[in-house]
């Protein structure tokens, strides 16, 4: 044997393949649509089992489980996938790893919209649709306002970050103006401004599922020009790429997916601002790939946090004596998407 015989390749280990890892996070996915399925209160878990396996039963817990769980758990799936997909959307065409759909004026906007339309007597929880609508046109208001500040040729993140936290800022004071003077809808809406999945119904699901289908093939479709401008707006244009355009093109896509699930589950903190960063570090920067894993991240964060969500209302229930308490899904995201944000920060401080 030669001395100069180049040595095999040692084998690439299973775990790192692509395929291998969104097969985990599909199994995830089944893992947490489960928790979720089993975890509300009204039905035990063998009467959800009798009911899924089709051995009849009780009418009430048919009602409960196919009724009310489970269009609960879709719409949780699929508003977590949205806000995963619009955020990593976000991220790398605003090239800022903070550029999270909370903190652009996207998710402000877009409860703004709702919050809008619900005061005016335009739209209501019970009426999906002019949600949906009225969501959208907060949500491209909130990043068109922040389009002229930043200035669509530029792409400092700093700049960026800077104006995005000042448009969040003024639109969650122009909500607090309309529950201000419209205060008789702070019932009707503060499951906007927190996050909750509670009451969601098959009309919510079937609004929901085709707006993400279409937006999230719009934004995969964009993975090439999204991958370039994280590279920056030069080397953007040195490949052929408008780095105004293909932003814009960007910032619809994540503009509508944040709106259509804010119509359905509300502001659900932290979630579109810290799945990215798991997906990057799962998947890699391959966005035709990262975005994928983006939405299943998304749904298991969206639709675990609603499992543990009702399992903590359950025991706050016995502990506290109380008759019904329920804990919205947003108030845990917030909570613990806060915590990891902090250790994050220290951590990279740290670094330095």
């Amino acid at each position: 044997m030669s001395v100069m015989e180049a040595a095999p390749a040692p084998p690439r280990p299973v775990w790192r393949s692509p395929g291998v890892r969104m097969g985990a996070l599909a199994v995830l996915v089944c893992a947490a649509a489960c928790a979720d399925l089993f975890a509300g209160r009204g039905v035990t878990g063998e009467g959800v089992r009798a009911v899924l396996l089709g051995g009849g039963g009780d009418p009430m817990a048919e009602h409960i489980v196919l009724q009310l769980r489970l269009p609960r758990l879709l719409v949780a799936l699929v508003a977590g996938a949205s806000l995963g997909v619009a955020g990593l959307v976000l991220q790398s065409a605003l090239r800022n790893p903070l550029a999270g759909p909370e903190v652009t004026g996207v998710t402000p906007g877009a409860v703004l919209g709702a919050v809008a339309a619900t005061g005016l007597g335009l739209a209501g929880w019970d009426s999906p649709m002019a949600v949906v609508v009225a969501a959208c046109l907060g949500g491209f208001a909130g990043a068109g306002l922040l389009w002229l500040l930043a200035g669509r040729e530029k792409g400092d993140p700093e700049q960026t970050a800077v104006y995005g936290v000042l448009v969040s800022a003024v639109l969650a004071g122009l909500t607090a103006v309309v529950l201000l003077v419209a205060p008789g809808e702070l019932g009707s809406v503060v499951q906007w401004l927190i996050g909750s999945t509670e009451g969601r119904v098959w009309q919510h699901w079937h609004l929901l599922w085709p707006w993400a289908l279409v937006w999230g093939a719009a934004a995969w479709l964009l993975s090439a020009p999204l991958t370039l401008l994280r590279c920056g707006d030069e080397q953007a244009s040195a490949a052929g790429l408008n780095p105004g355009r293909g932003r814009a093109a960007a910032l619809v896509c994540a503009v509508a997916l944040t709106a259509g699930a804010v119509s359905a589950v509300g502001a659900l903190g932290f979630v579109g601002l810290l799945v990215p960063h798991l997906a990057l570090a799962v998947f890699g920067a391959d966005l035709r790939i990262a975005l994928p894993g983006a939405a299943l991240l998304g749904a298991v964060v969206v639709c675990g946090a609603d499992a543990a969500a009702q399992l903590l209302s359950r025991l706050l229930v016995v502990a506290l004596d109380a008759d019904r308490l329920t804990l919205p899904v947003g108030a845990l995201t917030t909570f613990v998407g806060a915590g990891l944000l902090l250790v994050v920060a220290r951590r990279r401080t740290d670094e330095r």
